[in-house]
């Protein structure tokens, strides 16, 4: 394995932060939420990015490198078990109330940073192995229905009015949660739906993919309810919905404020790489395998994480993906630090 893909291990480390969370108690519960919240904001705040892009036949050769597919796929094993430890190690009875706060939110970290965003890369294949993988991971969190609005809905719509994941010039990333969780669901049950129609198969079916993912979910929820019993199911419930929470800010720094124009024709320009923020900070970048070089992301949804490229000329995030979704929780500074960055992209680029 050469270092280009084992750069991409490093993300390994949040998990034996979180193994040490919950086998720990005190300050070492903390470890992996110190490192996500505090180091890597702090280290990308006075980093530099890295906008370096791999060459034609570089790209090529990653492109079709086994092993970056194998780094993902080690995610999948390691999350399993990783809430599987949680699970047993989480006994009220045992710990603290701070103890158990910061081992129910690591375990979060662990849903929307890896669950939900490793789910999304692999959602984005075509064959049906990885695609199961993407859902097995999506489960973790409970949030199966977001294979199928993301790939069918968000891509479509995105940085329209139509498109419930892009957030809105002016809107308070907490008023974006209601809207974007509950707008997303319904949005993929309509999408289920037609696609049973197209298909000439019954809505209320097990044909249908919401139906699927909803017996799925319920069926996993009662056999940590089973095995482990109520108060240690409510904590599951609880880090699934953080990382819930993971995903949705997220999804709000991604397109906070930007939009696509309507053509004529009553639809709109296609989906340019300037209708996503970008940010190629680096630590950022690795642990969210390469998510927040986003730009490319929807201008190309089929290229994989370790050979998307950064764009000129597109919007640029001052900081890393961790900095942002911690800037976006305190709305006054989140407001007047991005409609700064809007004018300025605007003014730079009178034409987008």
């Amino acid at each position: 394995m050469n270092i280009k893909v084992a750069k991409y291990l490093t993300p390994l480390l949040v998990y034996v932060l979180a193994f040490i969370s919950f086998s720990s108690t005190g300050l070492a519960c903390w470890y992996a939420l110190i490192y996500t919240w505090i180091f890597i904001p702090l280290v990308e705040l006075f980093s530099k990015q890295d906008e370096t892009n791999m060459q034609q036949a570089e790209e090529e050769l990653a492109k079709h490198n086994r092993a970056y597919d194998y780094v993902l796929y080690s995610i999948v094993i390691v999350q399993f078990a990783s809430l599987f430890y949680f699970l047993q190690s989480i006994n009220p009875n045992n710990l603290n109330s701070l103890d158990t706060v910061a081992r129910v939110f690591t375990m979060g970290l662990l849903c929307g940073s890896f669950g939900i965003n490793v789910g999304h890369e692999l959602g984005h294949r075509v064959n049906k192995f990885e695609q199961t993988l993407a859902k097995l991971l999506l489960m973790t969190s409970l949030y199966m229905h977001f294979f199928i609005e993301h790939n069918k809905g968000h891509h479509k719509n995105v940085a329209t009015p139509e498109d419930p994941s892009s957030a809105r010039r002016g809107e308070m990333v907490y008023a974006f949660y209601c809207r974007t969780i509950i707008y997303s669901y319904i949005s993929a049950w309509k999408i289920a739906n037609s696609e049973c129609l197209k298909k000439h198969r019954l809505k209320l079916s097990f044909n249908n993919e919401m139906i699927q993912a909803h017996i799925i979910q319920i069926a996993f929820v009662g056999m940590i309810y089973f095995l482990f019993g109520g108060w240690i199911t409510l904590y599951f419930l609880i880090a699934a919905f953080i990382g819930i929470l993971m995903l949705e800010t997220v999804n709000y720094i991604e397109h906070y404020g930007l939009s696509r124009k309507p053509t004529t024709e009553g639809k709109f320009e296609r989906a340019m790489p300037q209708h996503s923020w970008n940010s190629n900070h680096v630590m950022g970048r690795l642990m969210l395998f390469e998510l927040s070089r986003h730009s490319d992301h929807h201008y190309m949804a089929s290229r994989k994480y370790q050979i998307l490229r950064h764009h000129s000329n597109v919007p640029q995030m001052p900081t890393g993906y961790p900095g942002m979704m911690l800037l976006s929780l305190i709305p006054p500074l989140w407001f007047y630090i991005m409609h700064n960055q809007i004018q300025q992209f605007q003014h730079n680029n009178p034409s987008s």
